[in-house]
């Protein structure tokens, strides 16, 4: 007897241990939440490897080379139509960061003068609720007040390994003037990026998932001049026959360019170090990365401050562990949908306020091209960017809409200068040179000093240059129209012509009922526009010649 009820109490046991293994609530444990590394570049454009031919035209992409941020996007997936909602670096990262346009985080729209509202949810906020490590090195939120305040005003940063990359070329060429060997240099200042992102990933908990931003300032202006050349080898003259049509092909640009590839070379040595130590650290597989910047080039006609792509067509490069590799896709993505997919990679409901959409489905497709087919049109905008850059320090409004037939251009104020006033430099009075390439606010003063600047400046009256001087800088009229079948490089403004009519009308309504919906203040607010008063309009630039951090 006892040996049958020993036998029993036996084959119980094991039964029991059989269904704990299979019990529904085992089957439903969740899996490990992935890590985000967010790579985000100030002023980095659409210049990298891997985009070198899917514009159909040579660009500078032939000449950078980008091995780190290449062996991301072989691995991962390149978008050809990610767009920021404002090419400025602070309403841009508000949108970017809040999940939402722009002209919704109050007077996070705006640059100089830019306050956070704490009541904005922010996505490395949500994260950090949901038990996620987070953490920033340089740049994320700024210029603005409180300083990077969506990502914990500066209690989150790991800096203190050094900062001196952020100046990468000047740094390099005054070590090397003092008689350190370039790629020594070079090591000291990428040792720097180590040892930040190194002690990042020291302070996480065991098992805990984690968010990482790192946002150098490099690739803004200003760098070395001469140094794409002394620093990474880059022969300017390289470039002829590569620019964009609506720049000056001259040895003047090719120069500024090949300056502007070497800090974009700068960063994917950056982006590599990073890379190493995620390996190391056995993360690389628990890990999403993604590659952006927050605007198209600055210092050069039609980037930065304006709604054209050169402008708002930003590189994103990103893979996910698992997922097919090698994709190029078409899919339009606002930079503000990627809150919603970090939210959604979190375990993280978004919050109803953003108007963004998570790309998180696109993501994980194995497929290349058009994916999601709702995903077909983006809306760009601005408003201020440098305070003086107008009497009264008032802003240049302007709204886009974007599809694969049609770019649309609404200038709500055409009579202001949509780079800023002039200063004289549009008549018998011309800024020094030096200025122009040292002082944002010389002339002009939503185009950030450069020689490409000063070159258009100086030149303006030549009629070879005269066009390019024009297209940069002189006032536009209300509504521009490109027909990107035609005019994929947008030169030719055809709101104008009665062949385009039904087209430009269907445009402009669409945008409208567009800005209506998501309660753009610019559209709903009759004649009390707010960015055009106190306190959008308060504010001063900064003091000395160093361009600000924009």
């Amino acid at each position: 007897m006892k040996h049958l009820i020993s036998r029993r109490l036996w084959l119980f046991a094991v039964l029991g241990l059989l269904a704990l293994a299979n019990s529904p609530a085992r089957a439903a444990e969740p899996a490990p939440r992935m890590n985000i590394l967010f790579l985000f570049a100030d002023d980095f454009c659409r210049y990298a490897g891997c985009y070198a031919g899917l514009d159909g035209r040579p660009t500078p992409s032939d000449i950078v080379k980008t091995p780190n941020i290449d062996r991301l996007a072989h691995d991962g997936v390149v978008f050809r139509h990610a767009f920021v909602t404002a090419p400025s670096c602070t309403p841009c990262r508000s949108s970017l960061l809040s999940g939402q346009y722009f002209f919704r985080t109050g007077r996070g729209a705006i640059l100089n003068g830019a306050v956070w509202d704490p009541s904005i949810p922010s996505f490395p906020h949500l994260l950090r609720d949901a038990g996620y490590h987070i953490g920033e090195t340089y740049k994320v939120w700024s210029p603005g007040t409180p300083n990077d305040a969506p990502f914990g005003g500066g209690k989150n940063a790991y800096e203190k390994a050094g900062g001196q990359f952020n100046n990468f070329s000047e740094n390099v060429t005054s070590m090397a003037k003092q008689g350190m060997p370039i790629e020594a240099a070079k090591l000291k200042l990428l040792d720097q990026v180590k040892g930040n992102f190194g002690a990042f990933l020291a302070d996480r908990k065991p098992n805990q998932p984690w968010l990482y931003w790192f946002g150098p300032t490099n690739t803004h202006r200003k760098w070395e001049k001469g140094s794409g050349k002394a620093l990474w080898g880059i022969e300017p003259e390289s470039l002829k026959g590569k620019l964009p049509q609506f720049f000056p092909d001259v040895p003047e640009v090719w120069q500024d360019v090949a300056d502007y590839l070497g800090e974009i070379q700068a960063w994917d040595a950056a982006i590599g170090v990073i890379l190493t130590s995620l390996e190391a650290a056995g993360d690389l597989e628990r890990t999403i990365i993604v590659v952006s910047g927050d605007h198209g080039a600055p210092g050069f006609p039609g980037g930065k401050c304006n709604l054209y792509d050169y402008g708002t067509n930003v590189g994103l490069i990103a893979r996910v562990p698992g997922v097919k590799g090698g994709r190029v896709v078409d899919d339009y993505i606002n930079l503000m949908d990627l809150a919603p997919t970090f939210c959604e990679i979190g375990g993280v409901k978004p919050p109803d306020v953003m108007t963004g959409k998570s790309a998180l489905n696109v993501l994980k497709s194995d497929q290349s091209g058009q994916i999601d087919p709702t995903r077909t049109w983006v809306v760009t905008g601005r408003e201020r960017h440098v305070a003086t850059a107008r009497a009264d320090n008032l802003p240049y409004p302007q709204r886009a809409l974007r599809t694969p037939e049609y770019l649309y251009i609404h200038n709500f104020k055409p009579d202001r200068w949509p780079l800023g006033d002039a200063a004289g430099a549009a008549g018998d009075k011309t800024p020094a040179q030096d200025d122009l390439e040292n002082n944002t606010y010389a002339a002009f003063a939503d185009m950030d000093a450069s020689p490409t600047k000063a070159f258009l400046v100086m030149n303006r009256n030549s009629p070879s240059i005269r066009w390019f001087f024009e297209y940069a800088f002189l006032p536009r009229p209300e509504e521009e129209l490109f027909d990107l079948k035609s005019d994929p490089q947008q030169v030719k403004n055809v709101a104008a012509d009665p062949a385009y009519a039904k087209a430009k009308q269907e445009m402009s309504a669409r945008l409208l009922s567009i800005l209506k919906d998501a309660k753009d203040p610019r559209v709903t607010s009759g004649n009390d526009v707010p960015f055009e008063k106190p306190p959008f309009t308060d504010g001063r630039a900064p003091a000395g010649k160093r361009n600000a951090a924009q």
